[in-house]
């Protein structure tokens, strides 16, 4: 409660309280009573115009009623007297008598009051007792501790990823038995960064390590560190190393350590002195004047380009275990441990799951089996077959289905020529990622979409692969150039990223003649303050060539794209009319289109596409369905030509 809040609420209480002691007494007060002479009241009553009479016998006060009703009083004499007493009853007046008031019946009402107002200034002492404590407090560390009962995770319900449990398991089994590696002089490594795009498993392997660990494991968030208060943070982080410390071997796990450990003397304005200071407490704590002994530090972040460089040298943070992206090997166990206790059908192969979903993460395959299940249970079925599996991916890679999207007949058809353009580049052009599916079903922000898949793990990429994908995209901007002679709003995205990969050709990875073996762009971001003031660190003609560049190597691939479609324009119209007839195609029914259309097999080798999860002996209704002809629209004058390329 802020102070002035509390100021305004025991105003309140004191007036109120002031109040009730004027008009409580008031409350137990009778009518109005007359003041009588001890004579006067005899003359009444001989007179008979007594009703009542109460006698105090400590005070002789005498109180009663009158016959018209009003009420008397009046002092009389002490002791009482009983002649006059035998004269009231003689004239019908009912006497009785009051003994002294008690000390309850006479302070009660103004007790009760005093109990009120001192339980509301308690009441009031204890908030701000509370408040004042919660203020001294909030130097203290938030973090959670942990023992070898809880969590209940171990390193066995990590799949995969055996060389980074390897390095931590090191650590785990240093700290439960120090002696077999200070026999051999080694030393227990302060720190341990695990570096690795988001769900890869970095915080589930600091959670087995607080599984695995005989030791106390204390986990706490980056942003748990920070305040509102300067000073704060650092404060918590002391907190954190002596609570350690005093129970050390311990380890400390920091999650999401970019928050506090970004570069210091960066960003917009110069800086953050509270995320400094923290970290200037870390960087000591760690490694400083009087450093911490058997306190190992393991961080996450996947944002390890923005930390401090003081933070990342030996002897802070000796390690850095890269968490990728898991491989085939990797992602079949991680499959098996997510549908562990799942009924899966007997027909489901997790190794063929796990190679048509290259580049997930560990959380992308947790949420792919999840998916599954679910689809399983909108089928009313009791087991998760293949088919959940394939529909699971497609709503995880191309988004969810939009069935009641409803589109106009020319509007479904300039689709279907837009997408079977990217699918028939896909399956001929050599370099492309095979093709797995086509359809213009809305799915996502997307009104038709085509699949394709690596066969394999891929982590570097030539330039004609490159250059091919460049042309892929291009196909469904020159489908419609060559189907309808204008182009349409539907390429935005296509150019938007062509022309982003183009321009990284050029600037970044030297693939351009006229640039050369050089490179410019910064990977440095505006919120850590390095390209705010940046300057350009190439002059206006080499940004003009950059740009020429760009738009040649475009130009290159759309010239490209309309030989290719010219060429294969029969397996255009087969393709498209497929679309219009099924609205989704798989990738081995469009090869076998394209083929048909062409007259001979486009590869000698087979075909180039990607099976789906489903069964292989399954037969495609497409194929067995036939192919009505696609109504070839009206030539039309193009109001766009391609340019004439110089020869090379």
């Amino acid at each position: 409660m802020a102070p002035e809040s509390r100021r305004r609420l025991i105003t309140i209480a004191i007036i109120a309280f002031v109040l009730g002691i004027l008009v409580i007494p008031s409350l137990f007060q009778s009518k109005t009573v007359k003041t009588l002479s001890y004579s006067s009241l005899i003359q009444e009553v001989r007179s008979q115009h007594v009703l009542s009479a109460s006698i105090n016998n400590s005070s002789g006060v005498i109180t009663g009623q009158l016959t018209d009703g009003s009420n008397y009083s009046t002092n009389g004499p002490l002791p009482v007297v009983n002649d006059e007493v035998n004269s009231l009853k003689t004239n019908n007046v009912a006497v009785t008598f009051a003994n002294p008031s008690s000390f309850a019946s006479t302070f009660l009402p103004y007790l009760i009051w005093i109990l009120i107002f001192v339980g509301f200034f308690m009441f009031a002492n204890r908030q701000a007792r509370g408040q004042m404590n919660g203020m001294m407090s909030v130097g203290r560390s938030k973090a959670k501790q942990f023992n070898q009962d809880r969590p209940k995770t171990t390193f066995a319900d990590v799949a995969g990823y055996f060389g980074v449990k390897q390095e931590i398991s090191e650590v785990v089994e240093f700290l439960k038995t120090p002696g077999r590696y200070k026999e051999v002089g080694a030393l227990i490594p302060k720190g341990i960064l695990l570096v690795g795009p988001p769900g890869t498993g970095k915080t589930m392997l600091a959670r087995a390590v607080a599984g695995e660990a005989g030791v106390p494991f204390f986990s706490v968030s980056g942003s748990d560190f920070m305040e509102m208060f300067v000073g704060v943070g650092a404060s918590r982080v002391r907190d954190l190393f002596a609570t350690a410390r005093k129970q050390s071997p311990a380890i400390v796990f920091i999650d999401e350590i970019d928050s506090i450990g970004r570069k210091r003397g960066a960003g917009v304005g110069g800086g953050h002195d509270e995320r400094e200071q923290t970290l200037n407490q870390m960087l000591s704590e760690m490694d400083g004047f009087d450093p911490s002994e058997g306190v190992v530090v393991i961080a996450a972040t996947n944002r390890p380009d923005v930390l401090d460089p003081a933070l990342l040298r030996p002897g802070r943070f000796d390690r850095q275990i890269v968490v990728p992206l898991p491989d085939l090997e990797e992602r079949i166990p991680i499959l098996e441990v997510h549908a562990k206790g799942k009924p899966l059908d007997a027909s489901v192969s997790l190794e063929l799951v796990a190679r048509g979903t290259p580049g997930m993460s560990g959380a992308d395959l947790a949420n792919l089996v999840n998916e599954a299940a679910l689809h399983a249970v909108r089928r009313n079925s009791a087991t998760i077959s293949m088919e959940d599996f394939e529909t699971a991916r497609d709503r995880v890679m191309m988004g969810q289905q939009r069935d009641t999207m409803v589109l106009m007949d020319d509007e479904r058809e300039r689709i279907a020529f837009h997408e079977s353009g990217h699918a028939l580049l896909a399956y001929v052009l050599d370099k492309t990622d095979p093709l797995h599916k086509i359809t213009i079903i809305p799915r996502g922000m997307a009104l038709g979409v085509t699949m394709t898949l690596p066969e394999e793990d891929r982590h570097i990429m030539s330039r004609q692969h490159l250059e091919d994908s460049l042309c892929m995209r291009m196909g469904g901007r020159v489908a419609e150039l060559l189907v309808y002679g204008d182009l349409s709003t539907g390429a935005s995205d296509d150019l938007q990223r062509n022309t982003e990969l183009a321009r990284r050709m050029v600037r970044e990875w030297g693939m351009s003649k006229e640039i050369g073996p050089m490179a410019w762009g910064s990977n440095n971001q505006v919120f850590l303050g390095e390209d705010l003031m940046h300057t350009r660190d190439y002059s206006d003609h080499t940004s003009q060539v950059i740009d020429d560049e760009v738009e040649r190597i475009l130009r290159e691939q759309e010239a490209r794209a309309i030989e290719v479609l010219t060429l294969h324009r029969r397996g255009l119209e087969a393709l498209t009319a497929a679309l219009l007839e099924h609205e989704t195609v798989d990738g081995e029914t469009a090869a076998q289109l394209i083929d048909e259309a062409h007259g001979e097999p486009v590869h000698a080798h087979g075909t180039k596409t990607v099976s789906s999860l489903k069964s292989a002996h399954r037969k495609s209704a497409i194929a067995e369905t036939p192919v009505p002809p696609v109504p070839t629209p009206a030539p039309v004058a193009p109001t766009w030509q391609p340019p004439t390329l110089p020869a090379v």
